[in-house]
């Protein structure tokens, strides 16, 4: 049966349940799941057919793999509203990719999907360390970006109080800080780096402000950006973890007590990590492509979606629940260069172990004759002022530490703080592709 739903500040009882009790939730749920999405969802009739399966055939949670793959081309594909379960009338909200790439990706959501939606992000401020009402300042972008709205029913079911300030207008950010004192902050890391610069520009100390916890989402960020946040900001940073197509944030989210990757809230979402070549299922502990199933969502139930992100399954600690490992990064993000996969996060990971350096960066890449060539563009610190000598010997550093490393010839280049575009909203573009396509 469901977990009830608890007070605020309670843990739920599912999230103590044994793997038994897990595992027969699941079974029951991913049943009524993809009947639900045979009959009343054309795509996956289809696409059950074709692949010669029927719900009927999910005798185990293993039989999964027996079903098709869900892709963004799909959702493309069937824009806008194809694959939605039940009449529009029915669908309370709608929300939507920004459509970079194509078409947008729309998703829709019942009141009742709305609610789980409320009570998952209520869940992962919980394990975060929020309690009923804590100030909660919200810089997700809010609008057709799942982002903001997901974290502001969460956090009004966790009964904390909102701050909507959405992204942007970033000095007055930091003035709703200095004057409001939250005691969390939701927003990109990217962000809150460039937050924290604000913070230094006006002569304040981002350690002496109320914040006692980011829960940082919505792209990848690594443990050496972890460290340079909760630094400068003297907060625990906790990692929030998401997507529109499975809900948007609260599919899994980091645990306060351990912070050891985000736990994945498998009573409502089925994991599973696959070869992203040959698509077959990897044990846990492999590292793979995450593919979700939803297991309660009426709206536009999701069986199998492939999310290009690449990770591990690793198992329970602070709950029942397994965790995520950190994203290592996109199979779609991954740039190949003169043979060798490299991924943005290698990159920070190196750029954020200088001192003298700020946590902003881009890889562009361009193409001379037959041959890739990749700068690095990054930064000095907010009030640094280093001489040429000393810039020549930090692009050295990085040529020096990126070629054993990773393995590729770089040219980089060490800019003065605020020469790299600031996100302000959504997600930082650390990739800037000039090869012709």
């Amino acid at each position: 049966m469901p977990a009830k739903r608890p007070a605020p500040g309670d843990l739920e009882t599912i999230e103590t349940a044994s793997r038994d009790e897990i595992e027969a939730l699941q079974l029951q749920r991913l049943r009524w799941t993809l009947q639900h999405a045979y009959d009343h969802v054309p795509h996956y009739r289809q696409t059950f057919d074709s692949a010669g399966v029927h719900p009927g055939d999910l005798k185990a949670l293993a039989d999964l793999a027996k079903f098709p793959f869900t892709t963004k081309r799909d959702l493309r594909d069937n824009y806008p509203f194809g694959l939605f379960a039940v009449p529009r009338e029915q669908v309370a909200r709608i929300h939507a990719s920004s459509g970079t790439t194509g078409k947008p990706t729309v998703v829709g959501y019942t009141k009742k999907d709305i609610a789980t939606w409320a009570d998952l992000v209520a869940r992962s401020i919980r394990a975060a360390g929020g309690r009923a009402g804590d100030l909660v300042h919200i810089a997700y972008g809010y609008g057709l970006f799942t982002g903001g709205l997901g974290a502001h029913y969460g956090a009004e079911r966790a009964g904390c109080t909102v701050i909507p300030m959405s992204g942007g207008q970033t000095e007055k950010q930091v003035q709703l800080i200095h004057d409001f004192k939250p005691d969390i902050i939701m927003v990109t890391p990217s962000y809150m780096q460039v937050i924290i610069e604000e913070f230094t520009r006006q002569g304040l100390d981002a350690r002496e402000s109320s914040l006692k916890v980011g829960i940082f989402g919505a792209e990848p960020w690594t443990e050496a950006m972890r460290r340079e946040i909760e630094g400068k900001a003297s907060i625990d940073a906790v990692d929030i973890y998401g997507l529109s197509e499975v809900m948007g944030p609260g599919v899994a989210s980091e645990c306060i007590e351990s912070k050891d990757g985000p736990v994945v809230w498998e009573d409502h979402f089925y994991p599973e990590i696959i070869d992203p070549l040959t698509g077959e299922v990897l044990p846990d502990g492999s590292e793979g492509e995450l593919v979700f199933t939803s297991l309660s969502k009426e709206a536009l139930p999701i069986i199998r979606y492939r999310t290009r992100d690449l990770t591990r399954l690793l198992p329970p600690t602070s709950r029942s629940f397994r965790r995520m490992g950190k994203i290592v990064g996109r199979s779609d993000d991954m740039l190949i260069i003169r043979g060798v996969n490299v991924f943005p996060t290698q990159i920070e990971e190196i750029v954020l172990q200088h001192q003298q350096l700020s946590g902003q960066y881009q890889i562009v890449v361009s193409r001379e004759g037959l041959l890739d060539q990749v700068e690095v563009v990054c930064e000095q610190h907010a009030g640094a002022s280093l001489n040429d000598s000393e810039l020549r010997d930090i692009a050295g550093w990085l040529q020096h530490r990126i070629k054993t490393l990773v393995g590729i010839s770089v040219k980089p280049s060490v800019q003065t703080n605020g020469s790299i575009e600031r996100t302000l909203v959504g997600k930082a573009r650390r990739v800037v592709d000039k090869r012709p396509k």
